[in-house]
């Protein structure tokens, strides 16, 4: 038998037993998963919940209004009587940080939550152990799954052996050409960032079974494996991008979810096609250095081949990328320090110095951006809109933007 026939059905159980009250587990988008036999406890909603198995939406809507979704601690939900509802506790079921489940804890009309949330600390290895099981369920044959992840990420930095093996993965042989993905939440935050940074494995687990996630059933979608910061899938080649802008759409969605993260644009970088697997590993750096060029560059999108990405193809393969040597950029940034020109004059050479998109944009007059121009000239003495001129401020303000970027 499976662990999701024993392990988690004896698990809630025990959980039940403890507690004295009936239980039901469910998945992120409200599906039951599992119940116990206990049934001292019951509402019209449990019953109509056990018999079709999900979460009525306004049901969901009332649990969710109490900040569920996003709660690292047991939730007290009231009852709503329009609903039929009585008085619940929600404990979010997480596997370092990264959230699998619900447990939910019915209470009598007349009986407080405390109880309940004074007994739950004595049973935390036991949920504990149920969360476990329900990762080891919602990603199958996790163990050997780990293994490939592995072998493939080897692969990717170039061992050899490794990418003998997956070269003979049957979802991989004899479908050349293929494409590397490289793809990436947008970390605004740098508290979120630095969270992440400190537990490499709660990053990682995230990481690879967002991308899992987001992958299933998408034919074109060959393998996938996470990493602390980023996950990375093979792909088959294919023309147009829309299966990647649903593969981009279902991760970030599966990282808002799981990590409890705000919904926002990610990135997916693309690397250019092969059809030898020992490409691999390049293949891999250009998808990382195209991901990377969306991450500091708004104006590249978040879905990017990295054909497009212009002058980061260089700086990603310059030792000294970053350094913005150029004395008339200097002397800019010393003087600009209302940051007034140099986003005018990145933005003109970013859009072949149109002035009216330059002052559409900024919500500008013309005439500001003419005169921005004009102190541009002032400060270093020379036109900033002559051939050579233009290309070296453009590649140090290039320069510095790759700089910030992510390093994976």
């Amino acid at each position: 038998m499976t662990i999701k026939d024993v392990g988690v059905e004896e698990s809630v159980e025990t959980i039940a037993t403890a507690l004295g009250h009936g239980v039901s587990v469910e998945d992120l988008d409200g599906v039951l998963l599992a119940y116990s036999s206990h049934q001292s406890t019951a509402d019209q909603v449990r019953v109509n919940f056990l018999l079709s198995k999900k979460v009525p939406a306004d049901v969901s809507a009332w649990q969710l209004s109490h900040g569920v979704a996003t709660a690292v601690r047991p939730v007290v939900v009231p009852a709503n009587e329009q609903l039929g509802m009585l008085g619940r506790v929600c404990v979010p079921l997480l596997v370092r940080g990264f959230r699998v489940g619900y447990l939910w804890v019915i209470h009598e009309a007349e009986e407080s939550p405390d109880a309940i949330l004074g007994a739950l600390p004595g049973i935390r290895d036991r949920l504990d152990r149920l969360a476990e099981l329900l990762l080891d369920t919602n990603t199958p044959e996790s163990e050997a799954r780990r293994r490939r992840e592995t072998q493939f990420l080897a692969a990717c930095a170039g061992d050899p052996d490794a990418m003998d093996a997956v070269a003979g993965w049957p979802e991989v042989h004899g479908r050349a050409p293929w494409v590397v993905g490289t793809i990436m939440e947008r970390i605004e935050d740098p508290d979120a960032a630095l969270a992440e940074l400190a537990d490499p494995e709660a990053g990682v687990l995230l990481q690879r079974v967002a991308a899992l996630q987001a992958t299933v059933g998408i034919r074109p979608a060959l393998f996938s494996a996470g990493a602390q910061l980023h996950a990375v899938i093979l792909f088959r080649e294919l023309p147009g991008h829309s299966e990647h802008e649903v593969v981009l759409k279902r991760y970030g969605a599966e990282i808002s979810l799981r990590g409890g993260h705000p919904e926002r644009p990610d990135m997916l970088g693309l690397s250019e096609p092969f059809a030898d697997l020992r490409r691999l590993p390049a293949a891999y750096a250009q998808s990382k250095s195209a991901v990377q060029a969306a991450a500091v560059d708004p104006g590249i999108g978040p879905l990017v081949d990295y054909r497009n990405t212009g002058v980061y193809q260089f700086l990603a393969a310059t030792a000294r990328a970053g350094a913005a040597e150029s004395v008339y950029f200097q002397d800019l940034q010393e003087q600009d320090r209302n940051g007034e020109l140099l986003p005018v004059l990145e933005l003109l050479y970013d859009t072949d110095g149109s002035v009216a998109d330059v002052a559409n944009r900024l919500h500008l007059h013309r005439s500001s951006v003419y005169n921005r121009l004009a102190r541009v000239r002032s400060i270093i003495g020379a036109d900033p809109l002559r051939g050579g001129i233009r290309l070296e401020l453009h590649l140090a303000m290039k320069a510095v933007r790759w700089a910030n970027r992510p390093r994976i």
